[in-house]
C-alpha cells in the first residue's frame, strides 16, 4: 500500500526544560511565566515547538536560551516523552523533556513570549501550566539519580571543599538529611571520587577540629560514571543511619 501522509492527523513535536542549580543551600528551578494563551499568567517549564531543521536537543537549547537567557555548554540529560492526547488544549503535541543540574547559574531574563523568567526554590514550584508538575517530578528523581552515580555534585562546592559542603549539596538535592559520619564514609571510600587536597585544614564555624579538604578527582564537564552505585542513595545512607544508631 502506498503511504499516504495525508491519512495520519498532524501533530507537534516540543520540548520543555526542567532546570536545576543549587543557590544557598536549596535547590532551584528556573521557570517563565506565560505571555501568551493557553495559560497565559501560569507559570510553566521554559520551552517550546521544534522547527523544522532542528533535532530535539537543538531546539531545548535554543528554547532555554530566548526564553530565559540562560546558554552554555552544559549537559542536557533526557528525561523522557509525554504524549497524553489531551495534554495542550490548541492540538495533539508529543513534548521531549531535559534537564540540567547547573552550577553558577545566571539569573534567568525573559523573551519572545515568556512575560517573566525567573528561579524557584523546587519545594514552591507549583502548581505549573500544562503537565509541568509531572515532568518537573520526574526531572527532579532523574538529577536525584544522576548525583549517585556522577561526581555533578562537586560541582557546586569550592575548588577545595569539605565533606560537609558536598553533603548539603546532596541533601539540598534530594531534600532530605544524611548522617554525617556514614556519607563521609561512603565517600571516602569510592575510588577515584576525591582525595585529600593539600594545605591546612578549614575552620568551618563550628565547635569541632578543622575539616580536612578533598578535591575531586573527574573534571564534572565529562559526567563520568564513578561506579557509585546505590552506595550514595539516600534511602542507603537513611537505612545505615538506623543501622548505626542499633548499635
Amino acid at each position: 500500500m502506498t503511504y499516504d501522509k495525508h491519512r495520519y492527523e498532524p501533530f507537534a513535536v516540543a520540548v520543555d526544560l526542567a532546570v536545576f542549580t543549587v543557590h544557598e543551600g536549596v535547590l532551584e528551578v528556573v521557570l517563565v511565566e506565560r505571555g501568551e494563551e493557553p495559560h497565559r499568567g501560569r507559570l510553566a517549564l521554559p520551552g517550546g515547538f521544534l522547527r523544522p531543521r532542528e533535532s530535539a536537543a537543538e531546539a531545548a537549547r535554543r528554547e532555554l536560551a530566548e526564553e530565559t537567557g540562560v546558554a552554555g555548554g552544559f549537559r542536557l540529560e533526557e528525561v523522557g516523552a509525554y504524549s497524553e492526547p489531551d495534554r495542550d488544549p490548541r492540538m495533539r503535541v508529543v513534548s521531549l523533556a531535559y534537564t540540567a543540574l547547573v552550577p553558577r547559574l545566571p539569573e534567568p531574563r525573559a523573551g519572545t513570549d515568556a512575560a517573566r523568567a525567573l528561579r524557584l526554590p523546587y519545594a514552591e514550584a507549583g502548581p505549573l501550566a500544562f503537565d509541568h508538575d509531572r515532568i518537573l517530578a520526574d526531572a527532579h528523581r532523574h538529577v536525584g539519580a544522576l548525583l549517585e552515580t556522577t561526581p555533578a555534585a562537586t560541582a557546586f562546592c569550592p575548588p577545595a571543599f569539605t565533606l560537609g559542603e558536598l553533603r548539603r549539596v546532596y541533601e539540598a538535592v534530594w531534600g532530605t538529611a544524611l548522617d554525617p559520619a556514614n556519607f563521609r564514609r561512603k565517600v571516602l571510600g569510592t575510588p577515584g571520587f576525591t582525595v585529600p587536597a593539600p594545605g591546612p585544614a578549614r575552620l568551618t564555624g563550628g565547635r569541632g577540629k578543622p575539616a580536612a579538604l578533598q578535591l575531586s578527582l573527574i573534571p564534572i564537564c565529562r559526567c563520568r560514571r564513578v561506579a557509585l552505585g546505590g552506595s550514595l542513595s539516600p534511602i542507603g545512607l537513611l537505612q545505615n543511619k538506623a543501622e548505626t544508631s542499633r548499635h
